[in-house]
């Protein structure tokens, strides 16, 4: 038997025609080019993807200028309307012997006038509020927006991370298999192993660069979602290792907190909106006076005129109209408190299925590092070991192999369903109030 770990570095050629040599200058080459392109970049950490894709983002713009429209109409709302001049000709004659004169007949008058409407001031307090309550929900829409975006942003960066991650083991993996190869080569030629270890040898290689293939891709499509979120960043290094191992949510007070859920936040001031148009509703039952003021210039032979008119709206039938308004808006007050609570309780459900999830996938990735991958390695150095010393045979060697990689993946898949569902934990509420502290608490958990 000849030791792995001495045998000579020679261009040895697969079945698809590559040397051992060439993959090795393909591979030292790609490593220098990326090399150079990381140090160009400073390390990309999880809270500043997050806290550029907030800064990126023209969704976030959008509710501050919704949230500005609604101030602005606030302000208006809480004025009089404005007043209306009058102009115009009364009581013209248009046949007879003064017809169209302006000033012969006595009761021919040109007229100016002004009328303005009195808008109580409750009604306009009311309107007023109301526009400052789509203020505020534009504002809580503003801050779902910025969990959305903190959250898919951990999400993608999570995602690039553990692909990486798989492909080191991968990589790893597939230079034990190139040495295997050559192993089984020096067997055959020295007369003491079989063309079929040969071609199994080789079998597994083109298999580690099949996964090698896979995996990249999904390296390539974590990257493409990043970049969606901070632009062309995303092809920084990745810095930091996730503590995926904490989460903020107490399930012993779980619905006290999700009061503060962005979904169930925008709910509730959809509520308070729909409690401040009850409010409109009730104000518009008092009718609003209008008073018109006219001045009339007749004739040189007659006397100029001055009139004064006040009119107020007659709700005849207050029943089937203001009152039905008002239990319109009473009846949407309502729904607007059931759809809050229903979302309340969906959450509150789907929040601690996500725990016990977290919980679990917690659990068994700590049992797949602590066990199964020590022993998953144990188990390949053993059958190396016996390998080296003719107590058993290549495929034995790659069949453990084999079991150790597939070991070690799934328990980085383990670990990549754990982060998901500690990014979708974590991030049920902006970080803080401006929704940009994903580099301030979690700065520090990210060390």
């Amino acid at each position: 038997m000849i030791p792995l770990a001495v045998l000579p570095f020679r261009r040895a050629r697969c079945a698809c025609g590559i040397g051992f040599g060439d993959r090795m200058l393909v591979v030292l080459t790609v490593m220098l080019v990326s090399s150079a392109h990381a140090f160009a970049q400073a390390p990309l950490t999880l809270a500043d993807a997050q806290r550029r894709a907030v800064e990126r983002s023209r969704m976030v713009a959008a509710q501050d200028y919704a949230a500005s429209a609604a101030r602005d109409m606030a302000v208006a709302a809480g004025q009089l309307p404005d007043p209306v001049a009058t102009l115009g000709v009364n009581n013209l004659p248009v046949d007879g012997p003064d017809q169209w004169s302006l000033t012969r007949d006595f009761m021919t008058m040109r007229s100016v006038g002004m009328m303005q409407e009195f808008t109580s001031s409750a009604k306009r307090e009311a309107r007023s509020a109301r526009y400052e309550r789509e203020a505020e929900e534009s504002l809580a829409e503003k801050a779902a927006s910025v969990t959305a975006i903190q959250r898919d942003t951990a999400l993608a960066w999570l995602a690039r991370y553990y692909a990486e991650a798989m492909l080191g083991v991968i990589a790893e993996q597939s230079r034990q298999a190139q040495l295997e190869v050559d192993a089984a080569e020096g067997e055959y030629r020295a007369g003491r192993g079989s063309l079929a270890e040969i071609l199994a040898a080789r079998n597994a290689l083109i298999l580690f660069d099949d996964r090698t293939s896979e995996v990249r891709r999904k390296v390539a499509t974590a990257k493409i979602a990043l970049a969606r979120w901070i632009g062309n960043d995303a092809d920084a290094p990745l810095a930091g290792n996730p503590a995926i191992d904490k989460i903020r949510v107490d399930p012993a007070t779980l619905e006290a907190d999700l009061v503060h859920h962005s979904d169930v936040a925008v709910f509730e001031k959809k509520e308070e909106m729909a409690a401040a148009d009850v409010r409109v509703a009730q104000a518009d039952k008092k009718t609003d006076w209008t008073v018109a003021l006219m001045y009339s210039q007749r004739g040189p032979a007659y006397s100029n005129m001055v009139s004064l008119n006040v009119s107020v709206p007659l709700q005849w039938n207050r029943s089937n109209r203001q009152d039905r308004e008002v239990a319109a808006k009473l009846a949407l007050l309502d729904q607007a408190r059931a759809e809050r609570d229903d979302m309340l309780r969906a959450h509150a459900a789907e929040v601690r299925a996500m725990v016990a999830e977290w919980e679990n996938d917690r659990e068994r990735a700590a049992r797949y590092k602590r066990e199964l991958v020590p022993l998953a390695k144990a188990r390949t150095e053993a059958v190396l070991a016996a390998y080296r010393g003719a107590k058993s045979t290549m495929t034995d060697v790659l069949m453990a192999r084999r079991n150790e990689i597939d070991v070690r993946l799934q328990a980085l898949q383990l670990e990549t369903d754990t982060a998901r569902l500690w990014a979708q934990l974590n991030f049920l509420v902006p970080a803080d109030d401006t929704g940009m502290s994903a580099g301030g608490n979690h700065a520090e958990e990210m060390q």
